[in-house]
C-alpha cells in the first residue's frame, strides 16, 4: 500500500522555522516528483514547493521563494521542507504529494493526510 506521511508540524512564533519531513513507502519513490501543498482554513489547497527525481530542479511558489527550502533523500524515500521566517499566513495543513512524471504545480497522484502548521503573531 502506498503511503505518505508527514511530519514535523507544529505551533512556532512568527519569524520562526520549522522543518517537514515526509516518509513515503509502499514503493519507490526514487523517480518520482515529489510536492509540498497546504490548505489554509476556508481555501483551497495551493502550491508550495517541487522538487524533480535528481534533487536538481526546484519550483517554489512566489509566497514562500527565498524563505522554505525542498529537499529530498532518494534512497530513504524522503522529502523535507525547511520553513524560515514563518508568517502568520503560512499556516496551513501541509501536504506532501508525488507525481511520476512532471516538475509540476498540479496533478499528483498520491497525498498524504497533512500536518497541521500555526505561525502565531
Amino acid at each position: 500500500q502506498v503511503q505518505l506521511v508527514e511530519s514535523g508540524g507544529g505551533l512556532v512564533q512568527a519569524g520562526g522555522s520549522l522543518r517537514l519531513s515526509c516518509t513515503a513507502s509502499g514503493r519507490s519513490f526514487s523517480n518520482y516528483v515529489m510536492g509540498w501543498f497546504r490548505q489554509a482554513p476556508g481555501k483551497e489547497r495551493e502550491f508550495v514547493a517541487a522538487i524533480n527525481w535528481s534533487g536538481g530542479s526546484t519550483d517554489y511558489a512566489d509566497s514562500v521563494k527565498g524563505r522554505f527550502t525542498i529537499s529530498r533523500e532518494r534512497a530513504a524515500n524522503m522529502v523535507y521542507l525547511q520553513m524560515n521566517s514563518l508568517k502568520p499566513e503560512d499556516t496551513a495543513v501541509y501536504y506532501c504529494a508525488a507525481n511520476k512524471w512532471f516538475l509540476r504545480r498540479s496533478d499528483y497522484d498520491y497525498w498524504g493526510q497533512g500536518t497541521q502548521v500555526t505561525v502565531s503573531s
